[in-house]
């Protein structure tokens, strides 16, 4: 039977402490470079690895997607993540090319970061195979004249490979391929244009790590929720909840989707949230389900390999992403606030 979406969350239970790798059992992944099908797909894992070796209960693991125009997202992401990010590339035809010069450049010329800190895949369909495909060693090794300046800037959008041929953009592949291989026990599925809060890795872990809350302790299969906001574009984004409540109270920061989707981003108790004191750590502030007004919730959390994965037929221009691989979630919502916050331009 499904809890109360307004069940309490129980009482802390004190409980020893473990070390980090006895709270996490896990087993570790390799980051050497291999092509594989996926369906329709053609996938090189691994295809440009970080140069840091991370333990699978280490850290979380950013797992996002994209194409090349998005990669200026990168490095403020980094900025606020500092923990190992899975990026799988959709580069069909000659978009390719331009892909290997915009992971170059950003290795190269960019914030050391992203050479220590993020895995690159690239994938294509099977029908839209790139010319050269050269080995990951070869791309590894090269480097970018940072004066030509980064790939993505200037592009005419109309003109890349996959406008050109009127393709769809498959997200849930993307998605997927990012979380399988991503090296951590705990991985964070989102979208690159989501900036998490600053030390939200170190947090999560050393929250996990105590258990020192009754929800943490249960054996039930559960996911770790974090709401969204989107900030207006001429404001930095809040490091911590009171400058992140003072923004939402002044109208430069909303609920995520608030004028296009509010009920995909509706978070339980999210008012009662607000209202509470900033406090030092995380913690899980509430346990729900996506049932009753709840039901086209569409969370972003931190969960394992263990969940369901996405359904790769559905793609981006057809929106709803997300809803069938979460139809099959029966677990506990653990949500805890704020994580996520987006740069984007609205009227205040």
């Amino acid at each position: 039977m499904c809890k109360n979406i307004n069940e309490p969350v129980p009482a802390p239970v004190p409980q020893p402490a473990a070390n980090l790798k006895e709270a996490i059992s896990c087993n570790e992944k390799s980051l050497e470079p291999r092509r594989a099908q996926r369906g329709d797909y053609w996938v090189l894992y691994n295809y440009v690895p970080m140069s840091m070796k991370v333990k699978c209960w280490e850290s979380v693991t950013y797992t996002t997607h994209a194409d090349y125009t998005f990669l200026d997202n990168l490095e403020p992401l980094l900025e606020r993540w500092r923990a190992p990010i899975s990026i799988a590339m959709h580069a069909p035809g000659t978009d390719f090319s331009a892909t290997l010069d915009a992971i170059k450049y950003s290795r190269s010329c960019g914030s050391p970061l992203v050479f220590q800190l993020v895995t690159f895949h690239v994938f294509f369909s099977s029908k839209h195979v790139p010319k050269l495909v050269p080995p990951s060693e070869k791309v590894m090794s090269d480097t970018y004249n940072c004066t030509l300046g980064p790939p993505w800037v200037n592009i005419t959008l109309s003109k890349m490979y996959k406008n050109e041929k009127k393709l769809l953009y498959p997200v849930n592949v993307g998605r997927n391929i990012a979380r399988e291989s991503a090296p951590t026990y705990y991985v964070f599925a989102s979208d690159i244009e989501l900036y998490p809060s600053p030390k939200l890795p170190e947090k999560f872990l050393e929250m996990i790590r105590k258990r020192d809350q009754a929800a943490l302790q249960k054996s039930n299969p559960k996911v770790y929720v974090l709401s969204i906001f989107e900030v207006n574009e001429k404001y930095r984004p809040p490091n911590n909840k009171t400058h992140l409540v003072q923004m939402l109270k002044a109208g430069t920061a909303i609920p995520f989707h608030k004028k296009l989707c509010s009920g995909c981003h509706n978070v339980p108790r999210s008012k009662e949230w607000q209202e509470t004191p900033e406090t030092e750590g995380l913690h899980v502030f509430h346990v729900g389900k996506r049932t009753g007004s709840f039901v086209h919730w569409e969370p972003i959390f931190i969960g394992t390999n263990e969940e369901p994965l996405y359904d790769e037929r559905l793609s981006w221009e057809g929106k709803s992403d997300k809803m069938p691989q979460e139809r099959h979630h029966h677990w506990s919502s653990q949500i805890k606030y704020p994580e996520l916050k987006k740069f984007s331009n609205y009227d205040t």
